[in-house]
């Protein structure tokens, strides 16, 4: 018997087996997705290790998987069919069986699915492909109670309605905005969380950007402002390292590496923080391209479990959505610091002149930097955001 197993990179993460991709019985060949997994971050395809036929699943749908644990099993076979011969062998059967059920549905939709009566044609499937997840199942259940009860053959089948307030309808919670509670959750309780606040003048870096955006353009990279913050993020880091750090009880651990994490809104599914590696070695342009690349894939659920793993360090850019200003933003653990930045907004403020006090417009910010009390105090906490600033407000650096 040959072992599928769950990926040994995940680094301790928490896995889910989302939905079962083959059924007991199937053919499969080697590099054939056959399970697909859910991490705290990212959901991905195991695939095949070998030509075989499904013989066991032990981990179902919904079930928790350690990084190198046992998810089901092939026996070996020969090269699975080609696309002609497997045509031929489907027609054969439906001209000598009856129809099966959706191959689709795993073992456990298939029960969720029974035992609540509902038919599958019933409900939008939200997983890859279409198919029907138990989070869809869960979700139709709830709608359906909350409702006045589900459909069925008898009254005394229904379960009892939700208490809830009249007009309220109930939205279950899908696994992404679980796991972000247990997240945000267990951050608040570990660390202690204090927010500095100052003011940046984009003057600067909103002219560079109008003046090289089109040179960009003409290397199919788009130029944001959050490429700046990033580039700014890592001028500050090398002034006060503390910040691109880890606390342990008895140390704390300073990383050579930058690696800085994108916070990416993913509407109403929450978020996601994919992660740019070592961008003390990059280049503005480099910098823009990896962030393009990034946050396009989170936003069609293609980033990998290496595009989310390893941050010191997170950004969350929340002025996109309008608000000038969020406290406190919550660390991913087990970083010790997050940088906000507000809207970008034309306000009126006081320069000098020529020893001459003058009021002039400036597209202004404010950004912020919430940091892990335990880690550093507001010396170097005040000294990064000093720096953060001086570099946006005197680009180019030097």
């Amino acid at each position: 018997m040959i072992d599928i197993i769950v990926p040994l990179e995940q680094e301790g993460a928490k896995v889910v087996v989302r939905t079962w991709l083959k059924k007991i019985g199937d053919r499969v060949a080697e590099h054939d997705p056959v399970v697909e997994l859910e991490t705290d971050k990212v959901a991905q395809e195991v695939s095949a290790p070998a030509n075989g036929v499904l013989t066991e699943i032990l981990l179902d749908t919904d079930a928790e998987a350690a990084p190198g644990a046992i998810l089901g099993r092939l026996e070996p076979a020969g090269p699975a069919a080609s696309p002609a011969e497997a045509a031929k062998e489907e027609h054969r059967h439906q001209n000598t069986t009856p129809a099966p059920q959706d191959v689709s549905l795993s073992p456990a939709v298939r029960q969720a699915l029974r035992e609540h009566h509902i038919d599958p044609a019933s409900i939008v499937g939200t997983g890859r492909g279409g198919r029907i997840t138990r989070e869809d199942v869960d979700r139709a259940v709830h709608l359906r109670q909350g409702y006045g009860g589900e459909v069925a053959d008898s009254p005394s089948r229904r379960p009892p309605v939700s208490a809830s307030f009249a007009g309220a309808h109930v939205i279950p919670h899908d696994r992404m905005r679980r796991t972000i509670a247990e997240n945000m959750l267990n951050s608040v309780a570990t660390a202690p969380h204090v927010t500095a606040v100052f003011e940046a003048d984009l003057s600067a870096i909103t002219s560079h950007r109008r003046s090289h955006k089109q040179e960009f353009e003409k290397a199919n990279v788009s130029l944001t402002l959050t490429t700046y913050f990033v580039a700014g993020a890592v001028a500050a880091m090398r002034a006060v390292p503390e910040i691109n750090s880890r606390w342990y009880d008895d140390r704390l651990e300073i990383f050579d590496d930058i690696n800085i994490g994108i916070a990416t809104a993913l509407g109403d599914k929450g978020l996601i923080v994919p992660v740019i590696h070592e961008a003390q070695k990059l280049s503005l342009r480099e910098i823009a391209a990896k962030l393009a690349d990034l946050t396009a894939r989170a936003r069609s659920n293609s980033l990998t479990t290496a595009d989310v793993r390893g941050g010191t360090f997170t950004i969350s850019n929340h002025g996109v959505s309008g608000s000038l200003f969020a406290a406190p933003i919550i660390i991913p653990q087990p970083q010790s610091a997050i940088l906000g930045i507000g809207k970008l907004e034309k306000r009126v403020v006081v320069r000098e002149v020529e020893s001459v006090d003058t009021i002039q417009i400036r597209p202004m910010a404010y950004v912020s930097l919430t940091i892990d009390h335990r880690v550093v105090d507001a010396h170097q906490t005040n000294a990064w955001l000093s720096k953060f600033v001086e570099t946006l407000e005197n680009w180019p650096p030097d």
